[in-house]
């Protein structure tokens, strides 16, 4: 029997049979199993020949907060809950973080059981440096956040990782084309599965292999960090912006068109405008 406690249990994205061991015999012993979405979990269980007669409760996002303590509260009362996601290690861009600090805050037992990983399986068949990377979780679906998360990000000296869907990966590339164009990236997709696939080149490489064949599936983009010429080339420097933006427009204006237009934080630059004002006035 299981001590009380929480198991973070990684499971197949996949490939059935990249599940490990040590996975099947926790979730088989756990009391309680929390998971994303308690018909995915089951259908799981079925096909890994585990029993589902036991308890499965729902944890997502939006019900984090109302979930947070009653599963606390089932561990103090003595149960094992083993944490799942649908597919992939749980805690990555899924909830579960919160019920974690609260654990051990309390000196209630948290393991992880390691295993499948979209982001770790994505780098390591890109091709791409893996030294130092940095996962920035899914893209966003808004056309002004996908934006500012790129303009955000295209400073970062790291590889980076995200998730996206089939349905919008045409439009962030076309984005990532305008802001990062000169990037080495790979679209990977289907990973462990029958199509697993890897389509590596430039921004634009991609563009056009997606657009001469639409690909489906679950994908991560994975774009190289920017090479030192590129470094150079797209390190704005703000003071001369601003000084060219106030002649044309009033000091407010131009903070708003600078920040956006390269993705910085409106406060920074902001501070800079004024200084720049006070030296000229």
């Amino acid at each position: 029997m299981l001590d009380a406690g929480l198991y973070i249990v990684a499971t197949p994205i996949g490939n059935l049979k990249d599940i490990s061991q040590r996975a099947v015999d926790i979730l088989s012993e756990a009391s309680i199993i929390a998971a994303e979405d308690t018909r995915v979990s089951k259908k799981l269980f079925s096909l890994l020949n585990i029993s589902t007669n036991k308890t499965f409760i729902t944890y997502e996002d939006h019900s984090e907060q109302g979930k947070f303590q009653s599963v606390i509260d089932l561990i103090l009362a003595g149960n094992s809950v083993a944490l799942i996601s649908d597919a992939g290690s749980p805690l990555i861009s899924d909830p579960g973080y919160k019920l974690v600090r609260e654990c051990r805050k309390l000196d209630i037992k948290v393991t992880t059981l390691p295993g499948p990983c979209a982001v770790i399986c994505a780098l390591q068949l890109s091709g791409l440096p893996t030294n130092r990377f940095m996962f920035a979780g899914f893209v966003p679906n808004r056309d002004k956040a996908r934006l500012d998360l790129f303009n955000e990000l295209k400073y970062i000296n790291s590889t980076l990782v995200l998730y996206e869907t089939a349905l919008r990966i045409e439009k962030t590339l076309n984005v990532l084309a305008e802001v990062m164009p000169l990037r080495e990236i790979a679209v990977v997709r289907e990973i462990s599965k029958l199509y697993e696939e890897c389509i590596q080149g430039t921004v634009e490489d991609v563009i056009k292999k997606i657009s001469a064949m639409p690909i489906k599936g679950e994908i991560v983009l994975v774009i190289a960090p920017p090479s030192n010429t590129e470094s150079e080339m797209s390190a704005p420097d703000i003071d001369a912006l601003l000084i060219e933006e106030m002649k044309r427009f009033s000091l407010k204006e131009s903070v708003k068109n600078i920040s956006q237009k390269y993705g910085l934080k409106k406060n920074d630059v902001y501070e800079k405008a004024l200084l720049i004002k006070n030296k000229h006035s």
